[in-house]
């Protein structure tokens, strides 16, 4: 008699033996009872044997590289036949900088842009704004209007390169992703030849960075959910949701967490599509995620191996798609900057190479490596250079792409991946009860349970429990930067000057005009997408769109814990 793809007899011998090896064979007894744990809490044996993974069934629970569950890779050569995208996190001061750094990070091999925003623009506020002054061009790059949209990609062969846009907010995504398809008519260039992604995740606007006055979590996820329904229909190559992960896990969540969280969010985007009239295969191949890659680094593996699995299962028994590719949970990892150390920095090389390697194993489409000095400023061109070359030495000289899954059949490997899925399970069938994850932000219940994770991290690193070198061991004391750090340029003058200007030459009678089209769309309930990509050609401020929408929709006061 056989249970999965071990003999039933030699299980019970393999566990006989693992016993009597534990009892007689091993000469330090308390290294063996002592308690290690995984990063979210997963117990860890001091050994795996067939045992652990006894029911394991060959072809219903790894089976093949593009056939489902897709636990071993979406599609069937993975790096073998396409390397994983090299997209390299960049933006930082006036659009004029960051087209510098694109480009330059195109020369020296990235495939991809990856271009992030500053706080103000991903919050919903116009860089003349004197409650922003401070952040304006910080951690990221600032957009008020098609203008600077305009110059952020000059020059940039948008049709032939995929560009990311980490437009975390609805509020911000549905401004400056319009801008970026108007400029992309404006070139001459048709949406549908356009290939990249937005972030445009409700979460981040109500549950993690949250801003003053952030819109309501059910008026969010309704912009999000326009994106997708316009980009289903005008732009087929573009993904149109990012569900963000990566952003969760910094916030504080759990591996576990991150994958149920992103899930059920795509099951509630899926729902709100089907409501529209859209069918399954229409939009859910464009659906795509966005995680970590954290310290832990079997954890991580099973975590990716793990999430293709429950999506897999998840979305072929609630709305059975008849394409495999509605089945595919891709996503891109960007490595976890929360893991950085502002001290000795230089460690953060071997940090982010790690992560890295997990995201590769774990059978990941993109890559952002982090630049060793993420924790102390925005990256130099030295530091964004090294971090794109981690990625381009372990695609080319670490022999990890020759085959697929090479971890797959671990006796642990396999065994965490099936705890995880288990934990994943639960935790969607909880937001299941309580209604589905718009009313699970609501009740605040997303918001305690990431503060609880982050709660229990925090009191680990500073407890010592979690050894983080250079923090709680292996300190350095008067430690001596060595590196040079980032000087940001001059931006809060360089944009208030632009928009000055623009407020005085555009038609003030058109940019009235389209405000009110924006508020009567909302009101109406109307796709606000299909209309914002023809109005912002009138020159609408990033902070015009956001306040519009504010007074159309209110604003939201999370609950606190």
């Amino acid at each position: 008699m056989k249970t999965g793809i071990f003999n039933q007899n030699r299980i019970k011998e393999v566990a006989r033996e693992t016993a009597d090896w534990e009892e007689n064979s091993y000469s330090c007894q308390q290294r063996l009872k002592d308690k290690y744990e995984t990063l979210s809490g997963f117990k860890v044996k001091p050994l795996y044997t067939p045992d652990d993974v006894a029911g394991l069934d060959y072809l219903r629970d790894l089976g093949y590289p593009g056939k489902g569950p897709f636990i071993r890779g979406v599609h069937p050569t993975m790096y073998r036949g396409r390397t994983w995208t090299h997209r390299q996190l960049a933006g930082f001061g006036p659009p004029e900088e960051t087209n510098k750094r694109y480009k330059f990070l195109l020369q020296q091999g990235a495939t991809g842009i990856n271009g992030v925003f500053d706080y103000p623009t991903l919050r919903g506020y116009s860089s003349d704004d004197p409650d922003v002054y401070a952040d304006v061009g910080r951690g990221g790059v600032a957009i008020d209007t098609i203008g600077d949209m305009r110059t952020l990609f000059d020059d940039i062969p948008i049709d032939k390169v995929s560009v990311s846009l980490v437009t975390c907010q609805p509020i911000c995504n549905i401004s400056v992703q319009s801008m970026y398809f108007a400029n992309a008519l404006d070139r001459g260039i048709p949406l549908a030849n356009l290939a990249g992604t937005s972030q445009n995740d409700f979460l981040m606007e109500t549950a993690t960075t949250i801003a003053p006055g952030v819109l309501p979590p059910r008026a969010s996820f309704k912009i999000s959910c326009d994106a997708i329904e316009f980009c289903t229909k005008y732009a087929p190559q573009w993904n149109p949701i990012s569900f963000a992960g990566y952003n969760y896990r910094e916030a504080g969540c759990t591996a576990p967490q991150e994958i149920a969280f992103v899930i059920a969010h795509a099951l509630a985007c899926a729902e709100d599509m089907l409501a529209r009239g859209l069918k399954i295969d229409n939009f859910s191949k464009r659906l795509s995620f966005f995680l970590s890659a954290h310290n832990d680094f079997f954890e991580e593996i099973a975590k990716y191996r793990a999430a293709r699995r429950v999506y897999y299962h998840v979305m072929k028994k609630r709305y059975h798609p008849q394409d495999p590719r509605s089945l595919m949970f891709r996503f891109h990892v960007q490595t976890a900057g929360v893991a950085l150390t502002a001290q000795q920095p230089l460690n953060n090389i071997a940090r982010s190479a790690y992560h890295a390697l997990a995201a590769v194993l774990g059978g990941a489409q993109s890559v952002h490596v982090d630049a060793y000095d993420e924790a102390l400023c925005t990256p130099t061109e030295l530091s964004s250079v090294t971090a794109l070359r981690t990625q381009q030495i372990l695609r080319n000289e670490t022999g990890v792409t020759n085959t697929i899954d090479p971890l797959g059949g671990s006796y642990y490997l396999e065994s965490l991946t099936n705890s995880m899925e288990a934990e994943v399970l639960r935790i969607l069938d909880d937001i299941d009860r309580i209604g589905g994850l718009v009313k699970a932000v609501e009740k605040g219940w997303i918001h305690g349970e990431i503060a609880a994770a982050a709660y229990k991290y925090q009191l680990d690193v500073e407890s010592g429990a979690m050894p983080i070198v250079g923090v709680n061991c292996y300190q350095i004391e008067d430690e001596v930067l060595p590196i040079e750090l980032f000087s940001s340029p001059e931006t809060v003058k360089v944009q208030t000057r632009k928009l000055k200007k623009i407020k005085k030459t555009r038609n003030a009678g058109a940019v009235a005009k389209s405000l009110d089209a924006i508020a009567g769309c909302c009101e109406r309930n109307k796709n606000l997408m299909k209309l914002m990509v023809g109005e912002v050609k009138n020159f609408l401020t990033e902070g015009e769109i956001s306040r519009t929408l504010k007074r159309v929709y209110g604003v939201w006061e999370p609950p606190l814990f």
